[in-house]
């Protein structure tokens, strides 16, 4: 098993933070754009904090590299969107087979394949969710939100279904603060799209918060 120390942690957020670093060149590439989001320390200083919690999350070596795979993705994501409104393919897709695999060893090293099973149960749930609200409403969700749903419900339905109920419920609680915030500054207004992916990973962020110590 897998011993949470701060020099763990702090290693963990720095390898996670040079990744994101050394793609920033990039996802503005493939987003296409100079928005200040992408010419900012943000996608670094993400995959850097989500790289310490991935390291202070994680049981096992897999789950670790699970977890900071899925910090540096989200890091260079939430920029993406805030930018552009949209989450590529490119960097969404792979975390699939990436998440299956690591998540498959883990489940290899401690035994639990139920923990596994969950994943992929959750992962499916949030895709036909998504899907159903995006096919009710495609102006408010895209299909990027929902290939990254199925990709937050892996990582939350191996930490438990409790915890899938709490991100999926505390991005739609975000996204609706954030909304509400934007419409009494006048920074937006009933027809402004709002990107939806930041508020996702932060519903699932709050939800690993909650994990931990479980």
């Amino acid at each position: 098993m897998l011993t949470s120390s701060a020099v763990l942690v702090i290693l963990t957020a720095i390898v996670c933070g040079a990744v994101a670093a050394a793609l920033t060149g990039w996802i503005r590439s493939i987003a296409d754009s100079d928005s200040r989001w992408l010419r900012s320390g943000l996608p670094v200083g993400l995959a850097a904090a989500g790289g310490a919690g991935a390291a202070g999350l994680a049981g096992t070596v897999p789950e670790l590299v699970a977890f900071a795979a899925l910090a540096v993705a989200c890091g260079l994501l939430v920029p993406i969107d805030l930018a552009v409104h949209r989450l590529p393919d490119v960097v969404v897709v792979p975390l699939y087979p990436v998440l299956l695999a690591t998540l498959g060893v883990a489940a290899m090293v401690t035994g639990d394949w139920g923990a596994l099973g969950r994943a992929a149960a959750a992962a499916l749930a949030l895709l036909a969710l998504y899907f159903t609200l995006a096919f009710i409403n495609p102006s408010g969700l895209g299909l990027g939100d929902v290939k990254l749903a199925g990709v937050l419900g892996l990582f939350l339905g191996w930490l438990g279904w409790y915890y899938v109920l709490v991100g999926t419920l505390a991005a739609f609680a975000i996204n609706a603060v954030v909304a509400l915030v934007l419409l009494a500054s006048r920074r937006a207004n009933r027809h402004t799209g709002i990107a939806f992916g930041p508020a996702m990973i932060a519903g699932a962020a709050v939800a690993a918060w909650l994990s931990v110590g479980d």
